[in-house]
């Protein structure tokens, strides 16, 4: 069975932008950069929310083409573009979108047909709304928090509102060189 795999970059302080949704302070090196690579290339579906979803719309299907892109913008535009998409959402109408569907009204029966359908593993980027959803529902099996090195004292915060304990086990840790450091747990599963 495939699993959901949750990953976000935060400040230390538990952030994960500015109030505005700016992420400028989130930082990519070159390392990071082939680790997001590895990521996208072990999964099949990007699971976003509306918002997210929409941001992510605006910039990477054109990214690659840039004449200034980068090698991370190239890769990752030509996997956005060939990638099955997911948004979670009650309000997105999911007609007319290229390789996109839209769940949001039976999501813990969707979500699970999807992880019991097979292949690689599915990816939710940020989406704080929709990833507490899916924490609510159980559904999230492993997180990747990039946390970096700045403590910024307002925006919006992760998971301010969740209503139970989620047990974690730390799989492994690393450091980039940009002071980043990754955090990966896994879900614990209640005995």
């Amino acid at each position: 069975m495939r699993k959901l795999i949750f990953f976000m970059h935060t400040s230390l302080d538990g952030y994960i932008s500015m109030q505005n949704g700016d992420l400028s302070w989130a930082k990519l090196d070159e390392g990071i950069s082939n680790w997001v690579y590895e990521m996208t290339q072990r999964s099949d579906i990007a699971m976003y929310g509306r918002v997210t979803y929409e941001m992510m719309q605006a910039y990477w299907p054109d990214a690659g083409k840039k004449t200034d892109a980068s090698e991370h913008d190239k890769q990752h535009s030509a996997w956005y573009n060939q990638v099955d998409k997911v948004v979670i959402s009650r309000t997105l109408d999911g007609t007319d979108l290229s390789h996109t569907t839209v769940m949001g009204h039976n999501l813990k029966q969707e979500i699970n047909e999807l992880k019991e359908a097979g292949g690689k593993d599915i990816l939710i980027f940020g989406s704080p709304g929709a990833s507490l959803s899916l924490l609510e529902l159980g559904l999230i099996d492993e997180f990747y928090f990039l946390v970096n090195p700045i403590i910024l004292g307002h925006g919006i915060p992760f998971l301010q509102k969740l209503p139970k304990t989620l047990n974690l086990h730390l799989l492994e840790s690393q450091i980039f060189p940009s002071e980043v450091v990754l955090l990966h747990y896994a879900v614990k599963k209640q005995a």
